[in-house]
């Protein structure tokens, strides 16, 4: 289904947007994600278990609620992604982009010829409503699809000016666990070496003129993020909601008192 993209639209008129990790590849759990009213949703297949069968199935279930349907590819695969965009996404996120040659790299493996190398199926894909609305698919994918390259190394760190001046590229996502990992201390986000690069990286995404977009980590909760300037926080997961609700109502039940003394 052929609609306008939301987040870019929030996104462009300087509104934060809100958003949900999808890993559990449940079209229940994406149906419900979207209309609870995120902004958007991530479907994860590089750490999440889904097969892009498994994408299509939550596609298809978010395309009757408001909210943008993104995917993180497993990498930056040129085969992947046609795939991934065939299916009809709204957004790729990228993990682990280090330098331009690859954000040029991810940017053209979303575009048709001449400025890219996408192949074309314009005839039978999703992305077309299987052929229904070529043209009007051609005519606004590129403007309306949104890149996503994610910071997650020092180097990258470093080559931020020049991965944001990638045409193309729309957002810089910063990814804190692999970026404190590259540092040397995984998770360790209270180190003064972690938190200098982690600001160094916040700091030079907000002056490069891309979008930043993150998600909450140590202390850091979503409106600190929100109000240094990113526009697009993934604020949890399917996983993570599930898991917690569960975890608080058994909690909740071991803290009830026993029956009283000789009730039947």
């Amino acid at each position: 289904m052929i609609r306008e993209n939301r987040l870019k639209q929030l996104l462009r008129q300087g509104r934060p947007a809100l958003g949900c990790w999808l890993n559990l590849a449940s079209p229940i759990a994406a149906e419900i994600a979207g209309l609870a009213g995120f902004d958007c949703v991530m479907i994860d297949h590089e750490h999440g278990p889904g097969s892009l069968t498994d994408g299509l199935a939550l596609l298809q279930a978010l395309s009757g609620t408001p909210a943008t349907a993104l995917m993180r590819v497993p990498w930056n695969d040129p085969v992947y992604v046609k795939r991934a965009l065939d299916l009809g996404v709204e957004g790729l996120m990228f993990p682990s982009i280090n330098s331009a040659a690859e954000a040029q790299a991810a940017v053209r493996a979303c575009r048709y010829p001449p400025g890219g190398t996408r192949g074309i199926a314009y005839g039978i894909v999703r992305a077309t409503d299987y052929g229904l609305n070529v043209e009007r698919y051609r005519e606004s994918v590129d403007e309306n699809f949104l890149i996503i390259c994610q910071i997650e190394t020092v180097a990258a760190v470093a080559a931020i000016p020049e991965i944001a001046a990638v045409p193309g590229v729309d957002m810089l996502f910063i990814g804190p666990n692999d970026l404190s990992g590259s540092v040397g201390r995984p998770g360790q986000f209270d180190d003064s070496e972690v938190a200098a690069t982690l600001a160094r990286a916040e700091r030079a995404i907000l002056d490069s003129g891309c979008w930043y977009g993150g998600l909450p980590y140590g202390t850091r909760t979503t409106a600190e993020l929100v109000a240094a300037g990113c526009r697009m926080v993934l604020a949890g997961s399917d996983i993570a909601l599930l898991r917690k609700g569960a975890a608080d109502q058994v909690a909740a039940f071991r803290q009830l008192p026993g029956p009283a003394s000789g009730a039947a």
